[in-house]
């Protein structure tokens, strides 16, 4: 159904593709794969017509074609999902839907009809979607499904989906995964760009690797495992299970009491107590949305809590400010990179002093040492393998997970003695993953405290010391990551 052909393309000195080549064939679930600015999402955003190949043929049902905007693939049938859902959250699933693709006239919108069609193709693929809901109200899986039923709207049959799996719980990736048969079923082409190798061996039926922006290789999924794609991906082998001996947990650093955190949205974080001690990794597990995230935020000195206590050694932070806790030697990686973690129009080196450009050894008698943030920066780069290596490129010109590396590397910079760290992998390759996690450790048995948030459970249950799970912005129980299952970590986060 899809061809690509000698595709490049170019953003000024980085070259994101380079000579790309490879097909997807109609009816069939198509992975790919590659470490992070490989130049997967570049294809499949030249494809999806938002942007333009500097060289190369794309061809689609047998035929070349000029995919010049989002527009022209739409009219071809062709839908993206994008990784970052574009919901408006005030509007109703419906409203999103038919946003950018409104029936009737411009004066009168026939919302009636399109409320219809939304829920029968809900209906027909099994999504239990409701037309009249608020996007606010919706779940993290729910909204995922708004989003397909918006390109299924657009009459797709041709679907691109970036990181589809990156905020859903096992529950729903199991339930997203089946919606994906039943599409495929009913003669439906999917292309998944993907990090999660096992998700690729339990969806696809055939595999592009790619790396350095060219195609390593298309095997058959039934053919190949994890080990041998993690290969192909990173040029070595690569390990898939995070090693690590006995924590040797010592004083408790961390002391959280009835601490209560109003939100905007759900249940307030409420009577929410813990301790973190020196030398071991606390998990919490939990869907998103559930409270973690002003949990973690609080810490960090970014808001303050309504009520409860934080101390920190012995020390009273609770109305602590962000510069006030990290002066104290607590690091932060927080979830959402671009929103808390970067300036993302500033270049690589101003982003690698921010918390620290005001003090020795980057500042002295109020001037900022450009070599000293050259130094720094470079070290960033060179231990943390960030891509591409250029100081002086904006941090928004760095895919998602070099932009995560970005940020680890310089709270490691830090040395801190409690490192706050939410979704430290998310939408990084399986070789960060290998390197973010040993570091997480070499941390750990360093003798600092790291409090871990992750919703990917694999991962929060091979890191953690201790696993608390929190939902509906309590914590409902603590359990031991050793001897816990996945399902039962699973339901305990849902309520099941």
């Amino acid at each position: 159904m899809l061809e690509v052909k000698q595709i490049k393309k170019a953003f000024g000195d980085c070259v994101a593709n380079a000579d790309v080549s490879f097909s997807v064939k109609k009816g069939t679930i198509h992975a790919i794969v590659g470490e992070n600015g490989a130049g997967k999402s570049t294809i499949m955003k030249i494809v999806y017509g938002l942007y333009r190949p500097d060289a190369g043929e794309v061809r689609f049902d047998g035929k070349p074609v000029n995919i010049r905007t989002p527009h022209d693939a739409i009219g071809l049938g062709i839908g993206m999902v994008h990784q970052h859902f574009m919901l408006v959250d005030t509007m109703t699933v419906a409203e999103n839907i038919i946003l950018g693709a409104e029936t009737g006239s411009a004066i009168s919108l026939d919302l009636d009809e399109a409320r219809e069609r939304v829920r029968s193709l809900s209906a027909e693929l099994k999504l239990n979607v409701d037309p009249d809901a608020l996007i606010e109200d919706l779940s993290v899986g729910a909204q995922q499904r708004v989003e397909l039923l918006k390109a299924l709207f657009r009459n797709a049959n041709f679907l691109i989906l970036d990181e589809p799996t990156a905020v859903l719980t096992p529950q729903e990736v199991a339930e997203f995964f089946a919606i994906l048969r039943r599409m495929k079923s009913q003669g439906k082409t999917i292309v998944i760009i993907t990090h999660k190798l096992e998700e690729v061996l339990a969806i696809s039926d055939k595999v592009t690797v790619m790396r350095d922006g060219t195609v390593v290789g298309t095997v058959e999924t039934a053919t190949t495992n994890s080990a041998e794609l993690a290969r192909m991906i990173v040029g070595r082998d690569v390990l898939l299970r995070v090693e690590k001996g006995e924590a040797n947990p010592a004083d408790v650093i961390l002391e959280v009491a009835g601490l209560r955190i109003e939100r905007k949205h759900g249940p307030p974080v409420e009577d929410v107590s813990f301790t973190v001690r020196s030398g071991e990794i606390v998990g919490i597990a939990g869907v998103e949305g559930n409270g973690q995230t002003e949990l973690i935020e609080c810490l960090a000195g970014l808001i303050r809590p309504n009520a409860g206590s934080i101390r920190f050694s012995g020390r009273d932070i609770t109305n602590a400010n962000a510069r006030e806790v990290k002066e104290l030697g607590i690091g932060h990686i927080p979830e959402d990179r671009l929103k808390r973690g970067l300036l993302k129009n500033s270049d690589l080196a101003e982003n690698s002093i921010l918390g620290t450009h005001y003090k020795p050894p980057i500042a002295a008698a109020g001037f900022i040492d450009s070599a000293a943030v050259a130094a720094r920066v470079s070290g960033i780069i060179e231990r943390f393998d960030v891509r591409p290596t250029d100081p002086s490129l904006a941090a928004r010109s760095l895919s998602g997970g070099n932009q995560q590396k970005l940020i680890i590397g310089r709270e490691f910079e830090l040395e801190p003695k409690l490192l706050l760290v939410s979704q430290p992998t998310r939408g990084v390759d399986i070789g960060a993953i290998e390197f973010i996690h040993r570091k997480l450790v070499e941390l750990r048995d360093r003798g600092a405290a790291v409090l871990l948030v992750s919703a990917e459970l694999e991962e929060v249950t091979a890191l953690a010391d201790r696993l608390l799970v929190i939902r509906d912005g309590k914590i409902v129980g603590e359990v031991d990551p050793r001897t816990a299952t996945i399902e039962e970590i699973g339901l305990l986060m849902t309520g099941g």
